[in-house]
């Protein structure tokens, strides 16, 4: 609650009002893998492509 309240400087109800993933995400914890980069996007692609109409 310190993290949020004091160091945040969040109001208690904003506080409240957080997932628990939310304040991890405020407080730097737990961060991603970094930013997405093109490679990685293009492996993505690769792997969920997106479905072309008209073929169930």
């Amino acid at each position: 609650m310190a993290a949020g309240l004091r160091g945040l400087g969040l109001t208690p109800a904003a506080f409240w009002a957080l997932t628990p993933a939310e304040l991890m995400l405020m407080l730097g914890v737990g961060g991603g893998g970094g930013a997405l980069t093109r490679d990685r996007l293009d492996q993505l692609i690769a792997a969920f492509p997106d479905d072309e109409k008209g073929t169930e």
